[in-house]
């Protein structure tokens, strides 16, 4: 567990490192450092200059976190640059929300791209130039081929693709089909542009593939200004060239377009030549890191928005308490790997307790309020009480006033008429310490006569045992919290789970099957102690001896809202516990 003296300052607002805080310097080791150590020990580059590209068509989720610290983290530790530059080349899909969305979320996560800020629309002129340069090279050609034609075409992995009919069209012919493609004389789909590389080649990525396209579609930046828009291909590794990037950081699908990154560079005159490194995504168990699938939870109304606290997204994570600082200390224990893996959604949540048994205070919260009157108290007496913020340490957070009454709420699953042999919390006849106050003991039960459930519970106190034991020797081995019925808050608790009940949702059927139903159970009418009056949207705490929570943006003046974090139980130490042991 990390030191909180030694951990850097942070801003309240963003949980990002504040300003002239740089942290405790950290230096990991994976393959690409050794790749950009190598290149800088041997004089290739004398920086390092590395992107994040993000497509504007959705929230950032957890996977891209990864990328991010990975490609603003490497910049940092070397003293180099990284850009952020939208992948704006499909209009159809995009929107100024996402492009908002994805910078908060970076800034967020501690990063900032100063006045690096790029758009792949940005170079859609030098892109047209390096095209026609293809196409009097002789390396490009317009294709009048459908879509379906050219997919099927193209061959499969064992047999070779077959060569459009327009393949042979000389660079004249082609140079003015493309300019009268980019006049609009054309129709959406009728004709595209493609490289001329290799239709028997073993990657069938290189099989041709199309560089422009035609489509009529108003984008958030240019306007109407274009009707043929790039390829991704064709636009990523020359806007990582005009950018000066060194070394292009990307997940291992990309792997099999590496060749033509390297082809189209090759064949246009960029002025250098970044080179292409790929690392594994991240892929975490019961979860989705699908866009267009997380769009669907979105547009079908299954979620409550892009940041609802049950998503993967970054703004979800954020809404629902998670720190950067947590996501960075996971991003940094799954490290970075060549081979795809699957990592443990329980290892993520042993960092957010890592991290929030640092930060958040103790305080009490009764979600599921079971009525006590202690019949020995007087009534109107109130006492307050010291309980310390964080009992390990209270000179950490000092103490706070916790108000004690005749009339007390407890946990309805802290009471059992007939408990079993283990259970050690209150039971008719038996005593409990509450927490920081007194011994209770149970002495009635009340039930409602109509349906037989108990209502309230009829108690006593031993007033000499305020926070010590009692003098006569006997052992009370539970211990509960409550708050005052009179003094406490009522509040909306949210017990956010995750969203699938499965490792591996969509894996054997469609994936909205394998939604967890319990993924939100909303307890309207929980209790908060006095203290959390005062409490802001995003502050996090420790419900006693049930977890950890942050308040909701959705609060109001005297009804605050609660997400849960993440429960006390750390699965992953019983898990890792195991694997030590085998």
């Amino acid at each position: 567990m990390s030191d909180p003296k030694s951990a850097p300052k942070t801003d309240p607002r963003t949980d990002a490192p504040a300003a002239g805080e740089a942290g405790p310097e950290q230096k990991p080791r994976d393959f690409i450092r050794e790749v950009i150590e190598e290149d800088l020990r041997s004089g290739k580059h004398a920086r390092v200059a590395t992107r994040f590209p993000p497509e504007p068509n959705g929230y950032l989720h957890i996977g891209h976190a990864k990328s991010i610290c990975l490609n603003f983290g490497i910049a940092r530790q070397y003293g180099g640059t990284c850009n952020l530059r939208y992948d704006d080349t499909n209009p159809s899909k995009e929107d100024v929300e996402y492009v908002d969305a994805i910078e908060a979320d970076v800034r967020w996560l501690g990063f900032d791209w100063d006045d690096r800020k790029y758009y792949a629309s940005n170079y859609f002129g030098p892109l047209y130039q390096f095209a026609e340069e293809l196409i009097q090279k002789g390396l490009a050609y317009v294709d009048d081929q459908s879509a379906e034609e050219i997919r099927v075409n193209r061959g499969t992995l064992t047999q070779p693709g077959k060569p459009s009919p327009h393949r042979d069209r000389t660079p004249a012919e082609n140079l003015d089909l493309f300019r009268r493609m980019r006049a609009g004389e054309f129709p959406d789909g009728s004709r595209v542009l493609r490289a001329k590389i290799d239709m028997a080649s073993p990657n069938i990525v290189m099989r041709d593939p199309t560089l422009y396209r035609i489509r009529r579609a108003h984008h958030h930046r240019t306007g109407d200004a274009w009707c043929i828009y790039p390829m991704y291909d064709f636009t990523h590794c020359i806007s990582d060239a005009l950018e000066g990037i060194t070394h292009s950081i990307c997940t291992l699908e990309f792997e099999i377009n590496r060749p033509l990154y390297d082809w189209v560079l090759d064949h246009v005159s960029v002025p250098c030549h970044p080179r292409q490194i790929e690392f594994a995504r991240l892929n975490l168990t019961y979860t989705v890191m699908s866009k267009r699938k997380l769009l669907q939870l979105v547009q079908d109304g299954l979620v409550r928005g892009w940041d609802d606290p049950r998503m993967p997204t970054l703004a979800g994570l954020r809404r629902r308490g998670v720190t950067a600082e947590a996501l960075r200390l996971f991003c940094e224990r799954i490290g970075v790997a060549k081979r795809d893996s699957q990592v443990e959604v329980e290892l993520f949540e042993h960092c957010l307790r890592e991290d929030l048994n640092t930060r958040a205070r103790r305080v009490m919260a009764v979600l599921r309020p079971l009525k006590v009157v202690i019949e020995n108290y007087p009534e109107g007496q109130v006492e307050e009480l010291d309980a310390a913020y964080f009992p390990d340490d209270p000179p950490k957070m000092g103490y706070r006033k916790v108000p004690f009454s005749r009339e007390l709420y407890i946990e309805r699953d802290d009471f059992m008429e007939e408990p079993p042999k283990k259970f050690f919390r209150l039971a008719p006849g038996r005593e409990v310490r509450l927490r920081w106050a007194y011994l209770l003991k149970c002495e009635r039960v009340v039930k409602d006569p109509a349906t037989g459930e108990i209502v309230e519970l009829r108690c006593s106190i031993d007033p000499h045992t305020l926070n010590q034991n009692p003098a006569d020797g006997r052992k009370v081995k539970g211990t509960i919290h409550w708050v005052s019925a009179a003094h406490a808050l009522e509040a909306e608790v949210r017990l956010v789970d995750r969203l699938f009940k499965v490792e591996r949702p969509g894996e054997e059927r469609d994936f909205l099957q394998d939604l967890n139903p319990a993924s939100m159970e909303v307890l309207p009418a929980a209790r908060v102690e006095r203290s959390l009056s005062e409490a802001a949207a995003g502050e996090r705490f420790q419900f006693e001896r049930v977890g950890f929570f942050a308040m909701d943006a959705d609060s109001r003046p005297g009804k605050p809202v609660f997400n849960r974090i993440v429960s006390l139980k750390d699965s992953w130490a019983r898990i890792a516990k195991a694997e030590a042991g085998k």
